[in-house]
């Protein structure tokens, strides 16, 4: 019996000293961090990020664009590589939380293990600083009460993540508007400014591209950082009216994350880099100059954070139904 106790403990011993020894020499080769769109600001958000958590790990850190599919190719890629701490899914909200809420994945949030929010891109109302119709948002929404179906916007494809934004914000005022359809952004924002669209959806790189033509009606996020990335627009939070868009809801982001059943030593090496990575004021400052915001959330953060946004997802497809039934009507 001594001598079973006496093996069994130095057994433990040698499976403990195993362990420490695999989580010291983690990372020992790449780690990828899988992207799902094609190369861009978001990307290069991400690249900025990947590099400084490198020289954290001592590893290189690759960004690899994997797009298709609103971005579950690029998830069902890394979930089909092992669970060894060596793939990061860069998980952007569209893939991560609105397909499977659309029914598009058989996935949801709850079902991976979250490092640290990574950055957001604020979207915007943007229209051209030569209106004579209105003077600012509030006043574009009393004209539209008063014209229903008579204002042409464009949120590039329709029934996406900007569109259903916008919608859920038209639907709030009980404005009815017509979403163009485009083959891109830059096509509806030339149009835009030639008078043919009364307002567009804009992304901070497109704000910063047109700004001598745009005037930002309204920043569709609460976070301070959006209203800078917009010169200190009117945002949501500004507005008497609730709009029911709150926390990261309205807006694109993306949070890392990692198969749920990669070993927990792992993930903290790779939380506790990623969050050092964030902290660093040059990478604050890049990010800030592609006019995306860090988020910084911790991994502790992710279920309250994250979980709202579901619920406003489903919230923001009722008024995309709502703005279909309402155009029909005055047709």
């Amino acid at each position: 019996m001594r001598l079973w106790s006496r093996t069994t403990t130095l057994a433990a011993m040698l499976v403990s000293a195993a362990s420490l020894v695999q989580a010291e020499d983690f990372p020992a080769r790449t780690v990828e961090n899988i992207f799902p769109w094609a190369p861009g600001g978001a990307m290069a958000a991400s690249q900025i990020i990947a590099e400084a958590m490198s020289d954290e790990l001592g590893v290189s850190m690759p960004v690899v664009s994997t797009p298709g599919a609103a971005g579950t190719k690029a998830f069902q890629t890394a979930m089909a590589k092992p669970a060894d701490g060596y793939t990061v899914i860069d998980g952007y909200v569209a893939p991560l939380v609105l397909m499977p809420v659309l029914g598009k994945a058989d996935w949801t949030y709850e079902d991976f293990t979250p490092l640290y929010a990574a950055v957001s891109n604020a979207f915007s109302i943007v229209g051209r600083k030569d209106e004579t119709r209105w003077d600012d948002f509030e006043g574009m929404m009393a004209w539209g009460k008063e014209n229903p179906g008579e204002l042409r916007y464009s949120t590039g494809s329709r029934n996406n993540l900007p569109h259903m934004v916008i919608a859920k914000v038209l639907q709030s005022y009980g404005v009815v508007a017509q979403n163009i359809p485009y083959p891109s952004d830059p096509d509806s924002h030339k149009d835009l400014y030639a008078g043919i669209l009364d307002f567009a959806f804009h992304t901070p790189s497109a704000y910063l591209q047109n700004r001598d033509q745009a005037n930002v009606l309204l920043v569709l996020s609460e976070l301070p950082g959006a209203k800078k990335t917009y010169h200190d627009a009117k945002s949501i939070a500004d507005l008497d009216i609730d709009l029911g868009l709150s926390g990261l809801a309205p807006m694109g982001w993306t949070w890392w994350i990692v198969h749920p059943d990669t070993p927990a030593d792992r993930v903290e090496v790779l939380s506790a880099a990623m969050g050092r990575a964030l902290e660093r004021t040059e990478v604050q400052e890049k990010i800030a100059n592609l006019g995306f915001n860090i988020l910084g959330f911790a991994p502790e953060e992710y279920q309250s954070v994250v979980g709202p946004v579901a619920d406003q997802l489903r919230a923001m497809g009722d008024a995309l139904a709502w703005e279909e039934e309402q155009l029909k009507s005055l047709n």
